[in-house]
């Protein structure tokens, strides 16, 4: 059914004064889902609305990209019988789902419709088409708006609660919001039936489909802990899921607000956009982070889990009204992560984390782009960092009492609504009978950064860092020697190595700090023959890359040992993304004395690890030193073609960069 284009102009102008939260308020959503072609990226399914009217209006819409809709009807929710709508109009610009009828105050109706889709984005559909893929679906709505996928309301200030039903293939698993209620078995797929019980914004909404095994864990609330991983990577789930449990049970302890839904579930994806995704009690996150022991050390997925599990409250249960209070988010979230990963590493790690915070923020303003907190169009950097930043500061002024407190009763005042920055300040203002004014003027208004000031307030709670700072390795290099020896910290002992760059002698060696030893493989580029044992034993240590950094420094300074160094690496790929693997492939090739017959196959591994079946981290290795080589023949460059095609914008610009100066 269609309208006039008439009745689309006076929808248009109707809602040009006001947002369709003041008309509409969308209460649930219950979708049922199916996948018509998983070649041709397509979508279909049956999704029933209930909305309430707060004002008289001719109009209702539902944000809806690219979508072709049947079997429409609406009907008003009476309390003994419901009254279905024969003559009421639709129009459907490719953008929004409009239904005209004479919707009137206090009224309760429900619209159910039959849609199809074939999304370009935020719903993405992962090597369907290639053999030995590792075949997904996941979804990303923050950014690139759910109603892609789902017919769906972008406005974040409309919460709804979302139950999804989804029909799949039995071979694979389907995780999505809310609590797994059933599952029904028919032939060769299995319908799966997820119920939320609190509403959220449609960004929100998850849906992750792969072949996954899982563990469960319980927290001390009673909440389960569900955490996917790949079948083949049973031995990695330790180390990628190490200390999940207890963060989340210091996060309920510490925030003092009951985690807000049924479950929490963490699933990996390939290619996904960023690092992870909060998704209301979903959160999917990169693959890159499924690590094993020894990746543990250098990339593990640690601060990535704790700062999603901390979106949970703020951003899911409390979410902001707008980009201007977007550091309510992110910046909350950055802070309890901080404290959740401080609670499991100490002191020390807590405030040197805030302390490389603080050098990003000052490099950014050296470069002019210092902001606000307040500012919509802020860099990641502001909002998560400093927005971090003004937390710390903002409960040493206060006192921890006052801040828990301000905390908890803003969660729960607010919760399932959406909230600006003053809602917070005003809590926290009555907890600690403070004004606040001026720490808003200081830290959430102005773009000039307390640079000095929070390096004195680091100065003050850390020994170590006020050491670092005092410390001038280059007139007294033989005092910072002395601080290796005397020093427990490992982030203190790091700086020092890299202070000290060619100053470090035999005796830096000695220490069992991985993290002191990865410094002096990453500083050490120029290796004095007298170091060249030492040096090598970096090559045993467990961390991929420091065995990354000494493999190379070793090949270049000493080019008559390098069959030595290739033999014993020659087993070794490293993080996900076959760091190690990579750059011993270029070696090799570039090492005539080292199987010299072994060349072509070496130079095809390499080539082949820019195939469209390999994630994408692992492919810009391969493009990057293939180029380095000016080796990417006819093969690569079409592989860097399609490349430029990527799902991941990041990898897209990355391959059409390349192309461009090629």
């Amino acid at each position: 059914m269609k309208r006039i284009s008439f009745f689309f102009f006076l929808f248009i102008s109707i809602l040009s004064y006001s947002q369709q939260t003041d008309y509409v308020d969308f209460k649930t959503a219950k979708a049922d889902l199916f996948f018509k072609d998983l070649v041709k990226n397509e979508l279909a399914g049956t999704v029933s609305y209930e909305f309430e009217i707060l004002k008289d209006i001719d109009s209702a819409f539902i944000d809806a990209k690219k979508m072709t809709f049947s079997k429409i009807t609406l009907n008003e929710l009476g309390v003994l019988t419901d009254v279905e709508f024969i003559d009421f109009k639709t129009y459907n610009d490719s953008s929004r789902f409009v239904v005209y009828n004479d919707f009137k105050k206090g009224k309760r109706y429900s619209l159910k419709f039959n849609y199809t889709v074939q999304p370009k984005k935020a719903l993405y559909f992962i090597d369907w088409n290639i053999q030995n893929g590792n075949k997904q679906i996941w979804s990303q709505g923050q950014g690139k708006y759910t109603s892609n996928w789902l017919p769906s309301i972008d406005d974040m200030n409309e919460k709804i609660e979302f139950d999804l039903t989804i029909t799949f293939d039995k071979d694979y698993e389907v995780i999505s919001n809310g609590k797994l209620i059933n599952k029904q078995l028919k032939d060769s797929q299995i319908t799966w039936h997820y119920d939320m019980k609190k509403p959220m914004s449609s960004y929100l909404v998850a849906l992750a489909i792969g072949k996954y095994n899982k563990k469960v864990e319980v927290s001390n609330s009673g909440i389960p802990l569900e955490m996917y991983y790949y079948p083949d990577d049973s031995l990695k789930f330790e180390p990628t899921y190490r200390y999940a449990k207890q963060m989340f049970d210091f996060l309920e302890e510490e925030i003092s607000v009951p985690f807000p839904w049924q479950n929490y579930k963490q699933v990996p994806v390939k290619d996904f956009l960023y690092a992870g995704m909060e998704n209301t009690s979903t959160t999917i996150f990169s693959d890159a982070f499924v690590v094993d022991s020894i990746a543990f050390i250098d990339k593990n997925y640690i601060n990535v889990n704790a700062h999603e599990l901390a979106h949970q409250w703020f951003g899911d249960l409390v979410t902001e009204t707008s980009g201007t209070h977007h550091w309510l988010q992110e910046g909350f979230a950055t802070y309890y992560a901080l404290l959740a990963e401080r609670a499991v590493f100490g002191d020390d790690y807590y405030y040197w984390r805030l302390y490389e915070y603080a050098q990003e923020l000052l490099e950014q303003d050296k470069t002019g782009a210092g902001t606000s907190v307040l500012d919509p169009k802020s860099s990641s950097t502001t909002f998560y960092k400093k927005g971090a930043w003004v937390l710390h500061i903002l409960r040493e002024k206060v006192g921890d009492t006052a801040f828990k407190t301000a905390v908890k009763n803003y969660l729960e005042k607010h919760q399932f609504k959406n909230i600006e920055t003053n809602d917070f300040i005003v809590e926290v203002e009555k907890s600690s009978s403070q004004d606040l004014s001026q720490f808003v003027e200081t830290w959430l208004k102005s773009n000039i950064l307390p640079y000095e000031y929070m390096i004195e307030n680091l100065k003050l709670f850390s020994s170590s860092i006020e050491q670092y700072l005092n410390c001038d390795c280059k007139e007294t290099p033989e005092a910072c020697k002395l601080f290796l020896l005397h020093q427990n910290d490992s982030f203190f002992k790091s700086k020092i190595v890299e202070r000290l760059g060619s100053n470090i002698s035999k005796s830096t060696f000695k220490t069992d700090d991985i993290k002191v030893r990865q410094a002096i493989a990453r500083t050490l580029k120029e290796i004095p023959t007298e170091l060249k044992q030492d040096y090598e034993s970096l090559l045993n240590d467990k961390s991929y890359l420091t065995i990354e950094y000494a493999l190379y420094n070793l090949w270049v300074n000493f080019p008559e040992f390098r069959s030595l160094y290739l033999e014993k690496t020659k087993h070794i790929e490293g993080f996900n993304d076959k760091n190690i693997r990579c750059l011993w492939l270029v070696l090799a090739i570039n090492s005539p004395e080292f199987e010299n017959e072994n060349t072509q196959k070496y130079f095809e591994e390499l080539r082949n690890y820019t195939n469209s079946n390999v994630d994408f981290e692992t492919r810009i290795n391969a493009f990057q030193y293939l180029n380095l080589m000016q080796a990417c023949d006819a093969i690569c460059k079409e592989n860097l073609k399609q490349a430029s095609k990527h799902h991941n914008w990041r990898f897209s610009k990355f391959a059409k960069d390349m192309l461009k100066n090629n």
